[in-house]
């Protein structure tokens, strides 16, 4: 028997570990909830891209009677809203998996939780929105 494997721990230690292990958690479940905000974010961005992309899809007449300067321009900037919600959701998804790795949480369910997948799926849902527009093909 070793001196480690008989040292009682005292009432202090053993608290100060729980606490560790709750702060630990509830530092990794505000990260959950940033990356969540960050997915509600990207929605919203590229939601109104493809939506302002389609309104001015349906209005060829007004494109073709001129009353329309610049008929790209809503395209264009649903392009751009669709890429910053994609990029965004993107960057942050890997600063949430860098700082899950940085705090030590190597458990697998720890690092594919729900809203990792979730955001790993709108950014690929962004991807192909953004070359569905921009190529202007697609189910779209």
């Amino acid at each position: 028997m070793s001196l480690v494997e008989s040292a009682p721990k005292d009432r202090g230690t053993v608290l100060a570990e729980e606490r560790t292990d709750l702060a630990l958690q509830r530092t990794r479940i505000a990260a959950e909830r940033t990356l969540m905000a960050w997915i509600r974010t990207a929605l919203s961005m590229i939601g109104s891209g493809f939506a302002i992309y389609k309104f001015f899809q349906y209005l060829p007449e007004e494109i073709a009677s001129g009353n329309i300067r610049n008929p790209q321009a809503p395209r264009n900037l649903g392009l751009t809203l669709i890429a910053l919600g994609t990029l965004g959701l993107a960057a942050a998804t890997w600063q949430h998996r860098s700082f899950l790795n940085e705090i030590g949480v190597s458990r697998a369910s720890h690092v594919w939780s729900i809203s990792f997948v979730i955001a790993i799926l709108v950014v690929l849902i962004g991807s192909i929105t953004f070359y569905g527009v921009l190529l202007r093909h697609g189910p779209f």
